[in-house]
């Protein structure tokens, strides 16, 4: 064995495993186990820390590297692990130069262990291009942005991937065309805070605009996702390219975290309820057929019952079919974790009330495809997905092909054929 990345967290992990896995090999290392870290709740990290003891007892002659986000906020913990022989900045994990000085500081056998930067001090964002993922899967992600320049009160990401700053347009097309070119059908833009793409680039372009050139620019790109968004923050651009371009896939993530106005506002969040009804009823305009998830967090702090009862009606309001649903986890120097915590007991209770809320609107909407006809994007021999991200049980079909299927029935989690 090379270098063997283990990915925790977002989709934004998953394209720089790639570029760490490339980065660290091209550096000499053997036998080594990095893992790339999350830091969302304290749940994640908790399975970070789980899986490197587990993975030093199956090999123990193995190093192990942590690096990501909870690697960066959380440094001195991951370091004061016996298991753990290196711990690598999230800024730092995708230079050449750190893996080299890694193998250097396992080759001398020194004994400092912490080789994280200052995540604030970074301003750019250095594009990498890829010329594949792993194992040939027909959908990739394709990194166009990473950090946030807001400070929600819950959340610490910021402060494992610095603020705002976005990949050049003309790289992004090109690392698009270049995935395309090697197979794979979809292609998933993905960021920390996706909207605020183009910010701090020359002429401020937005994300929409980015959108429109991938699909003028990559005429042989056959499915085109975008991943989580602010929905305050949707240009007109991204707006035109939802309602005109087929290839663009009728299915947003929307960053919502609650249904109440003061909670909204407590978390520091810059939409209203309203917002979020008006954003949905217009998008659905625009793509009758649209498709809508959401993240939506239960039992921030201060949440009453009544609260939470209004993010439980915005599912109905917003028409939403797939929930990701967070327990409140305060974690520690966010504001949050200073405000009068909700008894976690009731947290785990509203998020099973939450999980079977989102679990009823997508059996909804699986029973509702029954009889159309959609165009499945084949992921692996037992399982595709429509444009609406609606998993599809399937055999039969060959990998990474994108083919007419007439919906039969539903097994009330997958589209049956």
């Amino acid at each position: 064995m090379a270098v063997e990345v283990v990915t925790f967290g977002c989709r934004l992990n998953a394209f720089e495993a790639e570029v760490i896995r490339r980065e660290a090999e091209g550096a000499g290392l053997v036998d080594t186990i990095v893992i790339n870290s999350c830091a969302v709740t304290n749940e994640a990290v908790a399975q970070a820390r789980q899986s490197i003891r587990k993975l030093k007892r199956e090999r123990p002659g193995a190093r192990i590297v942590v690096t990501g986000c909870a690697a960066q906020t959380q440094s001195s913990m991951f370091a004061d692990m016996a298991e753990v022989d290196r711990v690598v900045g999230n800024d730092d994990k995708m230079r050449s130069d750190a893996w080299r000085e890694a193998r250097d500081a396992f080759d001398l056998g020194t004994s400092e262990k912490i080789a994280v930067s200052d995540i604030m001090a970074v301003k750019e964002m250095a594009p990498h291009l890829i010329d594949g993922y792993a194992g040939g899967l027909p959908r990739v992600f394709v990194q166009v942005q990473n950090g946030c320049d807001h400070r929600c009160t819950f959340c610490i990401i910021p402060y494992g991937r610095g603020n705002s700053r976005s990949v050049p347009m003309g790289a992004v097309v090109d690392q698009v065309r270049a995935l395309v070119e090697r197979g794979h059908a979809e292609i998933v833009l993905t960021g920390v805070d996706l909207t605020s793409y183009g910010a701090d680039l020359p002429g401020a372009p937005k994300l929409g605009l980015l959108t429109r050139q991938i699909l003028r620019h990559v005429p042989e790109l056959k499915r085109l996702r975008i991943s989580s968004i602010d929905s305050i923050e949707a240009d007109r651009d991204l707006l035109d390219a939802i309602a005109s371009d087929a290839r663009l896939m009728p299915h947003l993530h929307l960053s919502l975290q609650s249904g109440d106005d003061m909670i909204l506002k407590r978390m520091k969040r810059r939409h209203s309820r309203q917002d979020a009804i008006l954003f949905c009823d217009q998008v659905r305009r625009l793509r009758p057929d649209i498709v809508f998830g959401a993240d939506i967090i239960a039992g921030f702090p201060t949440e009453t019952e009544e609260m939470f009862s209004r993010s439980l009606d915005l599912v109905e309001e917003c028409g939403l079919t797939f929930l990701h649903v967070f327990p409140y986890s305060p974690r520690p120097g966010t504001p949050a974790a200073r405000m009068p915590q909700v008894a976690g007991g009731a947290i785990k209770a509203r998020a099973k009330r939450l999980r079977a809320v989102g679990e009823a609107a997508l059996r909804q909407r699986l029973q509702a495809e029954i009889g159309a006809t959609r165009e499945v994007l084949i992921e692996s021999d037992g399982q595709g997905r429509t444009e609406h991200y609606l998993p599809v049980a399937i055999a039969g079909k060959r990998v990474g092909s994108v083919v007419p299927l007439t919906i039969a029935g539903s097994d009330g989690e997958r589209l049956t054929t």
